[in-house]
């Protein structure tokens, strides 16, 4: 239940050490899936979390990495180039294959698309790959250093800022970029593709992304990610990105395994390792976040456990007034249930009774307000209220409940 260790690090193809993280599904997985990140950027890319973090809710465990001379990964970056890439993703596919189980997603973002696509016949138990904002051509990434290919030329080697950060390429870089084919990798590999690409992305022109989606074989879908620039700063199209592919990776990928937890009808939380406060939370074959809002420290990237707390009051609230209202042949149109939660002085609180007050303190106060839908006289509606407080969740929150903490050892 608690999978392996979150960071992680494994033997590069060219003797480095890579740093890698590994983000795992509370409970069991269906299948694991590799992020290959775009050029010199890190496995920590925002968007690379969201899309890890989308995966996950779906039962996906998730390695990203950083390539040889970037991020947490020795090595020297002036030495690599695409091949080498190439040489990486391979032994991380591997290293998935033997300590856990191989990849059978392949997601790629910028040259780290044109990286997956190169390498997809690499790792033959992948059947999806998925690219954001990938080049057609490996050598289009030579516009990102354009004024410095002649020194290059000349002088063997040019020192480049890229992102505000200074890195040294060489010309064996820019020479190794013209022995790929990537349209020919594309048309030869039979695997499903979808292809994201933002149609005002400034770094790699969306006509890349006809380019390829033109190249590849069916199964292939596009999608558009409208007004995304080229990393997917904006946290609403990186969380677009990794729903559609989370969402589309699910066709291709079988569900060969049960993804019910081993305790039963009992709840699994576990920390993401993801900020703070951020939580996977699985009920049955159910996966959810739990989370705090961004003003305490939290990604706000699901329900704070009171608002869990308030949810369990109102969805049981909805399902005994439907149930009684079914079994009445009430004609009960809709039921809406609102639930404010708020801890108040318990001298304060006019509907408390005399035990919560003399206690003194503080109190949880829960206020539901019910909305009941359809042609109801007063004495029914009245019934239904009645009925509402008959709600398991609601006389569990009111009566005296035991709680057994245990230790039970990883």
């Amino acid at each position: 239940m608690l999978g392996k260790p979150v960071k992680l690090t494994f033997d590069g193809a060219h003797g480095a050490k890579l740093a890698a993280r590994l983000d795992m599904p509370t409970g069991p997985v269906k299948a694991y899936a590799l992020f290959a990140h775009c050029f010199t950027c890190t496995k920590d890319l925002s968007a690379a979390r969201k899309i890890a973090e989308a995966l996950t809710l779906q039962g996906i465990g998730v390695l990203r990495f950083d390539f040889t001379g970037l991020g947490g990964s020795s090595g020297d970056f002036a030495s690599t180039n695409f091949t080498s890439n190439l040489d990486d993703l391979e032994r991380a596919a591997d290293f998935l294959r033997d300590e856990f189980e191989a990849p059978k997603l392949l997601i790629g973002h910028s040259l780290g698309g044109a990286a997956v696509l190169a390498v997809a016949d690499r790792v033959p138990e992948a059947t999806a790959i998925a690219t954001i904002g990938a080049p057609a051509d490996v050598d289009h990434v030579t516009h990102n250093f354009a004024a410095h290919l002649d020194d290059i030329k000349n002088n063997g080697e040019a020192e480049v800022s890229l992102g505000g950060r200074s890195f040294v390429i060489k010309r064996q870089f820019v020479d190794d970029l013209a022995n790929h084919d990537l349209a020919r990798a594309v048309g030869q590999m039979r695997k499903a593709l979808l292809v994201l690409h933002a149609p005002m992305d400034q770094t790699v022109g969306i006509e890349n992304a006809a380019k390829i989606f033109d190249a590849a074989k069916h199964p292939k879908s596009f999608v558009s990610l409208d007004d995304a620039d080229h990393l997917l700063r904006d946290p609403a199209n990186a969380e677009y990105a990794a729903s559609v592919i989370a969402a589309w990776a699910g066709r291709y990928i079988p569900a060969d395994k049960a993804v019910e937890n081993d305790i039963g009808n009992g709840v699994v939380v576990r920390e993401t390792g993801q900020g703070k406060f951020q939580a996977m939370v699985m009920a049955g074959r159910h996966r959810m976040l739990a989370d705090e809002p961004e003003n305490v420290g939290g990604f706000d990237s699901g329900p704070s456990p009171y608002e869990f707390l308030s949810a369990a009051l109102g969805s049981c609230t909805v399902m005994t007034v439907r149930m009684y209202a079914d079994h009445k042949n009430i004609p009960l149109e809709a039921v809406r249930v609102e639930i404010l939660h708020d801890k108040i002085h318990a001298d304060d609180c006019a509907e408390c009774a005399e035990e919560h007050t003399q206690k003194g303190g503080k109190i949880d106060r829960f206020e539901r307000k019910i909305t009941f839908v359809g042609d109801l006289d007063d004495a029914t509606r009245a019934k239904l209220l009645e009925i509402a407080d008959k709600c398991p969740v609601h006389r569990t929150l009111e009566a005296k409940s035991l709680i057994v903490t245990r230790e039970e050892r990883a």
